[in-house]
């Protein structure tokens, strides 16, 4: 049986966050949504402080507590390969899923998807900068007007995910919940020549993410976890009975560890919104030394 999962070495992880990049970019996700996030944690006393970093994907756990907690059958693992999903069709948006997870990997949408990505659905010129200037409608162009899609949607989202057939990838309809899907698009499209990979894991410029099949001892997770067997490895929260399969090399963050910048920091779409419209003023690098 496959299971599909990661090795993530923090040891080499320096918290650059390309990987949360590339997920967004991969996935279309909206404001405030991040599939991927890297924790940046701090321990010790000043100025003897050592900083952490840990990617923190979905665990797509072998026991998923967010299935369980599913009262439609929305979210549920698929057998084929372990991948833990969420149906968009039968979804209703109750969130229990979100309770239920003890890993905070569960995002809302609260906006239709258009009106939900950056530099749309906000103001007439927001994100000229990033999509050009114009309306959507301008972006599409008179020969898509029928069948285009906006520059930020991939249309392979559009199909529809086995084994039900619908769709369970890309940005999630408005009152509908989402995760990462372990881009579950490129492992069942093989016209991409994608398969086997993810866009975190292939993005990361020091290639600190592993992906393949755990149960596999030749697949790239476990081969990486074989050459780095004199180092400390650890599940996140193992004891809640959920069985990740994220399985990660380095020091566990200890109890007095502080997060940097939490996971939540981003997760409302209109406070993303609003750091949009009006980004922070430019901290100054002025200094003042005494003489």
């Amino acid at each position: 049986m496959t299971q599909l999962g990661m090795a993530i070495d923090m040891e080499r992880c320096y918290g650059c966050r390309a990987c949360m990049e590339a997920c967004k970019v991969e996935n279309s996700t909206p404001r405030g949504a991040f599939w991927m996030h890297v924790f940046r944690f701090e321990e010790g006393e000043h100025p003897n402080t050592e900083q952490t970093n840990m990617p923190r994907p979905c665990q797509h756990c072998s026991e998923p507590s967010c299935a369980a907690a599913c009262p439609t059958s929305a979210r549920f693992k698929r057998e084929e390969d372990g991948i833990v999903l969420t149906d968009y069709d039968r979804c209703i948006g109750c969130r229990y899923c979100e309770i239920g997870c003890p890993y905070g990997v569960n995002y809302a949408q609260f906006q239709h998807p258009e009106d939900g990505q950056y530099g749309y659905g906000h103001s007439e010129s927001g994100g000229d900068d990033t999509f050009g200037s114009g309306s959507l409608a301008d972006a599409l162009g008179d020969d898509n007007a029928d069948g285009g899609k906006p520059p930020w949607h991939d249309p392979i989202h559009d199909q529809g995910v086995e084994p039900r057939g619908t769709k369970m990838s890309g940005p999630q309809p408005e009152g509908v919940m989402s995760k990462c899907t372990m881009c579950v698009h490129r492992q069942d499209n093989e016209e991409r020549g994608q398969q086997g990979t993810t866009a975190c894991q292939q993005t990361c410029p020091v290639d600190a993410i592993k992906f393949g099949d755990m149960e596999d001892p030749g697949s790239e997770p476990r081969q990486h976890l074989r050459e780095k067997s004199s180092s400390s490895t650890f599940k996140l929260l193992e004891d809640r009975g959920t069985e990740p399969n994220i399985v990660y090399i380095g020091d566990e963050p200890s109890d007095d560890a502080r997060t940097i910048e939490g996971a939540d920091t981003f997760k409302d779409p209109e406070e993303a919104i609003e750091i949009e419209n009006n980004p922070p003023e430019t901290r100054s690098t002025d200094v003042e030394v005494n003489q």
